[in-house]
């Protein structure tokens, strides 16, 4: 639960800006974790990410736009071959509804092409403001904040919000920022809440922004203890992959997908990915 304060609104934006900076100097490298090369992979990539982690839908879209590569090849799958490709992501028959009417709207209202706007995006089957937000801040660079379960979390533990409806969280936390950081304050605060600031026991000892958290202390503040539950690239035993993505912020996506990739081919493939979450 957030901690109540009596922080004036002048105060509150000075500390949410100050958390922003310090989680742009710790995630230098911090992006978009769906792999895509343009807006209909990222859409459709994000429709796919909903109970599942984006591990699992990155091992799974190279074979999905190697069929269907645009809205009207996917308009026109078999729905059986379809859900077989998606399997691995959980929930795969309502995904292949979803994906077959998003494409077909796509094909039949915008002649295939996914729109630039929040207004067209939200009308689309599995499409809410969250995905909405994803595609236009990362494939269109339209500003957007995407409230996820790590961000919604975050955003309340730092009393940016006291509101548990992700469009109310969006609307508070837009009013902190500058809409041109809107896009990467979503990432940096998806990471965070990934690799440290965690739902059931946050790592506190280990946490950058520990100093302007009203929520410091909710988990382990030995820094010793509090270092072993970090994960991914700062988990103890990664400081190579974490050296290589500080030296080569652009290519961070390529890094970590190579770095994730062979472990979860070793452990057995897609249905394994939960477990490096």
């Amino acid at each position: 639960m957030p901690v109540v304060s009596s922080e004036s609104a002048l105060a509150l934006k000075r500390r949410a800006r100050r958390i922003n900076r310090a989680l742009a100097e710790k995630y230098p490298y911090a992006h978009a974790e769906l792999d895509f090369t343009n807006p209909f992979e990222l859409l459709v990539a994000t429709v796919l990410s909903a109970q599942t982690t984006d591990v699992t839908v990155n091992l799974v879209t190279p074979v999905l736009f190697g069929r269907y590569p645009d809205a009207r090849a996917m308009a026109e799958a078999d729905p059986a071959v379809l859900e077989e490709i998606l399997k691995p992501t959980g929930f795969f028959r309502a995904k292949s509804r979803n994906l077959l009417a998003l494409a077909t709207r796509l094909v039949d209202e915008y002649d295939g092409v996914v729109p630039g706007r929040i207004e067209d995006l939200v009308t689309l089957p599995g499409v809410g403001r969250k995905t909405a937000n994803v595609v236009l801040g990362n494939a269109f660079g339209i500003p957007g904040i995407t409230v996820d379960t790590h961000f919604g979390r975050l955003a309340r533990r730092f009393n940016w919000t006291q509101s548990d409806d992700p469009v109310q969280v969006e609307s508070d936390v837009a009013e902190l920022f500058e809409p041109r950081d809107w896009t990467m304050l979503s990432h940096r605060v998806v990471f965070h809440g990934r690799r440290v600031c965690h739902s059931r026991k946050p790592a506190c000892g280990a946490c950058p922004v520990a100093n302007w958290c009203p929520s410091y202390g909710l988990g382990e503040l030995d820094p010793v203890k509090a270092a072993k539950l970090l994960k991914y690239e700062l988990a103890p035993g990664n400081e190579a992959l974490l050296e290589q993505l500080q030296a080569d912020t652009h290519r961070a996506a390529e890094i970590r997908m190579a770095s994730q990739r062979r472990p979860l081919e070793l452990r057995g493939g897609p249905e394994s990915a939960g477990e490096y979450l």
